[in-house]
């Protein structure tokens, strides 16, 4: 027996996703195949004999915004390193644009509802539980035991490049799924540099960013909604965390939690003045307006004021959100790994990938998040706590799991923090953590992808959504 299946037909929750996140999915995905660009000409560019020379020593300039004698870019009053500047300010912004967006995913994303977001909050956990008792088990009593964090982590730019290979054979649900995991695995990270990536703590400084903090909760409450406010005091509050002892990116997550999500106008007023604004456009105007005509000064206020009302009904969160994505996905994020991705291979001993900390890595990235997401999504669906994400099945499932172990971006920051303050004993140690790093995001990403194109469907997995779309 056939079942019909009407025009009208509501949409299960995976179907109906907001514009703004189809938007956030496919600007993470093409921003995940620049990434990939970025990285693969940090190698090149990092073993060509004469030009490495000058793409090792230009991460070593100063950076300066300085005023009289006081350096914003200067940490313990030394002027900041290139690489410094990209790691821990522009970083900065990048898990700024996270907290945002974890912000977001709390209020009215996925981790909104418990029931929807318990399957990819355990998944995460578990993703980040047995890679690290892999990396312990390989480490113990060595020099590198401290980078047992490193393959915890979950690259949601390059993991979502890799499944937009695949089109609209993916279901959405199961981007949702993964898009989610690599939120709660930014949590988690977030959460690791705060507690153990600390040095010696100011409390002054700390004492001032929270008093700061404090001021910018009460603008939130005040329903302040100026982004200059925000940014502003902020900034400030990145270069206390700078000199404090706290890692500066901590500051980028904080103050994205002290941002507003309530807009200034309610949605019912917005449209109230919408439709008074188009209402004056006359019927007349159509034949004029169809041709490349320089508006009138009415027209151009008429149309000013559907601007207006347009940025007051966008919240703070979500425009600040919508503005830097494209910066930190095509910039930040990229620039972050052509810096830091470029490792010279040709005095490199090539046992030395399957041994020591890069064997450890590629172990708890590929086998280790593996496992984690799929045994603990496993237990969770059996013990009927969460459904399976619709219009997928186990083989799925396993399949966007091996996707999991893509670290990237978040392991390559985390690497930097453990080995980048130990001087020479630390350079190779780095080195080898960065290889390990970019084979095992590398095979996890081939391995996913192969079982991706044998497990999903042939065809699109929602025919609803593209009917929405279009």
């Amino acid at each position: 027996m056939t079942t019909q299946h009407s025009g009208t037909e509501p949409q299960t929750p995976a179907h109906n996703v907001f514009f703004a996140a189809r938007q956030a999915l496919r600007r993470h995905a093409s921003g995940g195949n620049i990434l990939i660009l970025a990285t693969i000409l940090a190698l090149i560019v990092a073993n060509i004999p004469g030009l490495n020379d000058y793409y090792f020593d230009f991460w070593n300039h100063e950076v300066r915004l300085q005023v009289g004698r006081f350096n914003l870019f200067s940490h313990s009053g030394h002027p900041m390193s290139l690489l410094a500047f990209i790691n821990d300010a522009l970083m900065a912004v990048f898990f700024f644009s996270i907290g945002l967006e974890i912000k977001r995913e709390i209020l009215v994303g996925e981790l909104s509802s418990f029931k929807q977001a318990l399957l990819p909050i355990v998944a995460a956990v578990g993703g980040m539980l047995i890679p690290v008792a892999i990396f312990f088990v390989f480490s113990h009593g060595t020099d590198y035991s401290n980078g047992a964090a490193i393959p915890m982590a979950t690259d949601i730019a390059f993991s979502l490049g890799v499944l937009a290979m695949l089109g609209k054979r993916v279901p959405i649900s199961l981007k949702i799924f993964l898009t989610t995991l690599a939120v709660v695995d930014d949590i988690g990270g977030i959460v690791v540099i705060a507690a153990f990536y600390s040095s010696h703590i100011e409390v002054v400084y700390l004492l001032i960013a929270a008093g700061l903090l404090l001021i910018l909760l009460l603008g939130s409450y005040l329903k302040i909604k100026s982004k200059i406010f925000y940014l502003t005091i902020g900034i400030i509050v990145w270069f206390l965390f700078l000199n404090s002892g706290i890692h500066p990116t901590i500051a980028g997550v904080l103050v994205a939690f002290c941002v507003p999500a309530t807009p200034v106008f309610a949605p019912k007023k917005y449209i109230k003045k919408i439709r008074a604004a188009v209402a004056k456009f006359r019927a007349e105007d159509d034949e004029l307006l169809a041709r490349k005509s320089i508006l009138t000064k009415e027209q151009m206020n008429y149309l000013k004021e559907i601007e207006s009302a347009s940025d007051k009904v966008i919240s703070p969160l979500q425009e600040l959100e919508d503005s830097l994505h494209p910066i930190v996905n095509y910039f930040i994020v990229p620039l972050f790994a052509f810096a830091n991705a470029g490792i010279y291979l040709l005095d490199m001993d090539p046992a030395t990938i399957f041994e020591g900390i890069s064997l450890a890595i590629i172990v708890g990235l590929v086998l280790g998040k593996f496992l984690g997401i799929f045994l603990f999504s496993w237990l969770t669906i059996k013990l009927k706590l969460a459904p399976m994400p619709e219009r997928t099945n186990w083989r799925m499932l396993s399949s966007v799991s091996m996707l999991g172990g893509i670290g990237f971006t978040v392991s390559l920051f985390i690497a930097n923090l453990s080995f980048g303050a130990m001087g020479e004993a630390g350079v190779e140690l780095l080195n080898h953590a960065k290889l390990g790093i970019v084979i095992g995001s590398v095979l996890s990403g081939v391995l996913g992808y192969l079982l991706l194109r044998h497990t999903l469907p042939k065809g699109n997995a929602d025919p609803e959504s593209e009917v929405e779309e279009n």
